[in-house]
């Protein structure tokens, strides 16, 4: 048996090539590998459009809502059954000091 020791048979353990028909009727399979830590190149027609990885790979570089992913996979967060607008609202003026005023007077 051959030894893996290129860079080429490194990315074959780590990175799996496939196209959007592929990925769509073997998704299951695709999702476990993810799980084990794979990352999956999705391609169309050959050239890579996205990349599928497990969430305890978030980049710094990630966006909001991958990194909230992230934090709702580790515990510390609860998405929303839902996405739902928030409906629109008018400010309330009140006289007096502001709240983060008073928080900070309360703080010291």
């Amino acid at each position: 048996m051959a030894s893996k020791s290129s860079y080429n048979s490194y990315l074959e353990d780590e990175m799996h090539l496939v196209g959007i028909k592929e990925l769509k009727n073997k998704l299951t399979y695709y999702l476990k590998l993810t799980r084990k830590g794979d990352r999956i190149v999705v391609t169309d027609r050959g050239l890579p459009i996205a990349v599928l990885h497990s969430l305890d790979q978030v980049e710094d570089s990630s966006g909001l809502e991958e990194k909230l992913a992230s934090l709702s996979k580790k515990g510390m967060l609860r998405l929303p059954a839902k996405a739902r607008k928030l409906p629109s609202f008018e400010a309330v003026v009140v006289a007096g000091k502001s709240a983060s005023e008073i928080i900070i007077e309360d703080r010291r």
